[in-house]
């Protein structure tokens, strides 16, 4: 593992996404990081060289004015495809392009920066939840109502940019060697009409669509359970291709990294203990079809 993951016993605050395990965020991960910043003066400088407003800019590549303003003054991190096409139309050579990966990055916090690219590399990836369905199979209007009641208010464009960045995510489902994922859900996370009953029709709509990936396996945690090994919280699993084993978890505001093999032994022994608890992959999907038959 690389070193600048430490040994698992450092603690970092984030600033609050209910419990999702797997993308905690602090300040130094929004907008108006230094590469973000650099990325949008030259982005302005290419524009009007190019003697186009930015009316002209967003008409080419597809976004409006004000968008286009807020990527030059690094309110708002731009997207892999708006960067290619600006490229293009700006006549730049590669020279917006070579922006591409760190500005992908700084959508997290550095303490994260890796987990998603393990994610994308990871051959297993699983995932307790008890506070809010994970952000892997989260819909775009649940996303944003879970990132709507963080508090401090995050503002308009804040939420916008999470939302993509938690949908970027998801990519990993669409690899042609797809991580096999497994999911154990409690069930008052699939009760919590987080956005309203739509939002949460829509969610659970979603989870069943993901349950029938052949590399997806999904089970509920009944409440009426009498033991449940996940009272402490949440976390998440990852093996690499490499063979590395990582644990994340985050609780009330401290995420930790846990790459020390006794660590990740203990959650590995929790999350199995989990799943012989819960409901099997078939009573889960029966189990949410019972629950969107209530709604």
């Amino acid at each position: 593992m690389d070193e600048r993951w430490g040994d698992g016993r450092g603690e970092y605050g984030d600033d609050g996404e209910c419990g999702d395990v797997g993308d905690g965020t602090r300040p130094e991960a929004l907008p108006g990081s230094g590469i973000v910043v650099a990325f949008g003066k030259l982005l302005k400088l290419l524009r009007e060289k190019e003697g186009l407003d930015r009316a002209e800019l967003g008409r080419r590549t597809g976004y409006s004015a004000s968008t286009i303003g807020s990527f030059e003054q690094g309110r708002r991190i731009p997207p892999g495809t708006f960067i290619d096409r600006a490229d293009e139309v700006l006549g730049a050579g590669g020279a917006l392009k070579v922006f591409k990966e760190g500005v992908a990055e700084a959508q997290y916090p550095p303490f994260f920066r890796e987990v998603p690219k393990l994610e994308a590399e990871a051959v297993e990836l699983h995932v307790y939840a008890n506070q809010a369905v994970p952000g892997l199979l989260q819909t775009k209007e649940y996303s944003r109502a879970v990132f709507g009641i963080v508090r401090p208010p995050l503002d308009e464009e804040a939420i916008e940019q999470r939302v993509v960045a938690r949908m970027e995510r998801q990519k990993v489902f669409e690899r042609r060697s797809a991580p096999l994922t497994s999911f154990v859900v409690d069930e008052s996370v699939l009760r919590r009409p987080m956005g309203g009953r739509d939002v949460l029709r829509g969610q659970l709509e979603q989870i069943l669509l993901m349950g029938q990936l052949r590399t997806v396996e999904i089970q509920v945690m009944p409440l009426d359970r009498e033991e449940n090994a996940g009272m402490a919280g949440p976390f998440s699993l990852i093996e690499t291709k490499q063979g590395r084993r990582i644990a994340y978890v985050e609780v009330q505001n401290v995420s930790r990294v846990h790459t020390d093999r006794a660590s990740v032994r203990r959650l590995e022994a929790k999350y199995g203990i989990l799943r012989a608890q819960a409901l099997t992959p078939r009573e889960s999907s029966a189990f949410i079809e019972k629950l969107l038959g209530e709604l």
